[in-house]
């Protein structure tokens, strides 16, 4: 396999899990809701696909049987929209991703994230295992997620150009923080999808050739993730940095505020789109960090309408 035919280029957003008002239950209505608006938003032309349960969709705090109900439903209303749907089937325990990709296989996504393993710490040996075990476990495109932030541990770049050399490894998110890394791999390996794992980082990364992002500011203006992203890869850098500033402070702050996605909840719900609580053990948004994601909120749309003035 690989991404030869670009069927992992462009936006694919991380989308939230909608829990009821008692975080006791998945939301499925709200979560249909949420796929529909990636598909056909206000703001826009609709995203190019959805990953569905990964840090953004709260995975640590998901039973097995809420994992796998959210990556059906992903499925199932994601294709009927036109999505590409990727599957979030990390976990630190090696057995269980293995498993985890056989089941998004049999459901039908059509690519899967998986996530360096976390608390673990393993060496870059014990994270090839890892994926190499990953990747054989089912005949389904797998994109690594690298994210030392969260995981404890961070694939380097050597590691990841020799995953590639599996046939089923065929993107990188890439969330290390490094556009230099992001270069290296592109440079290395230039038939490996990067993909950024920063929003605020995805203009500079395209830049260096990386070839879309899995965005967590695009659950609340995907039409204009969309506009920067294309807007770059056909070259019009102007039209991309007027995006990327209109979104940039937006989405320094839905990564900073709160850990996420606490912000991002809290941003939908100032936005009339709630998804529900967090659960435990992220606890809800501060008043003060409610009270700057609705400035922050404001400044985009100002930022976005001089922005599209100055287009003109």
């Amino acid at each position: 396999m690989n991404n030869k035919d670009g069927f992992l280029c462009g936006v694919f957003t991380a989308i939230v899990t909608p829990f009821t008002a008692d975080g006791a239950r998945v939301d499925e209505a709200r979560l249909i809701e949420q796929i529909e608006f990636q598909a056909n938003p206000p703001d826009g032309s609709g995203v190019r696909g959805i990953v569905a349960v990964g840090t953004t969709g709260e995975s640590p705090t998901l039973s097995d049987a809420e994992q796998r109900r959210v990556i059906e439903l992903a499925i199932e209303h994601g294709r009927r929209l036109g999505l590409t749907v990727v599957a979030g089937t990390g976990s630190n325990n090696t057995a269980h991703a293995c498993a985890m990709q056989r089941f998004a296989h049999g459901a039908g996504a059509d690519a899967t994230l998986s996530v360096t393993p976390y608390y673990n710490k393993p060496n870059q040996e014990g994270m090839y295992r890892h994926f190499r075990a990953v990747a054989d476990a089912a005949d389904i495109p797998v994109v690594l997620y690298n994210i030392p932030g969260r995981s404890a541990a961070g694939l380097t770049v050597e590691t990841i150009v020799r995953l590639a050399e599996h046939p089923n490894v065929v993107a990188v998110k890439e969330a290390g923080g490094s556009v230099f890394a992001a270069g290296e791999i592109v440079r290395a390996r230039p038939s490996l999808a990067v993909l950024s794992g920063d929003d605020p980082l995805t203009l500079p990364m395209l830049a260096v050739g990386a070839v879309g992002v899995v965005s967590v500011v695009s659950n609340l203006a995907p039409g204009r993730v969309v506009a920067m992203v294309e807007a770059a890869r056909a070259g019009r850098w102007e039209e991309a940095r007027a995006a990327h500033e209109s979104l940039v402070a937006l989405s320094w702050g839905l990564l900073t505020l709160e850990p996420n996605p606490v912000a991002v909840k809290a941003a939908m719900r100032l936005l009339g789109r709630d998804a529900g609580v967090v659960r435990l053990p992220l606890a809800p948004a501060c008043e003060a960090s409610v009270g700057r994601l609705g400035e922050l909120l404001a400044e985009r749309g100002a930022r976005e309408a001089a922005g599209m003035r100055g287009c003109a």
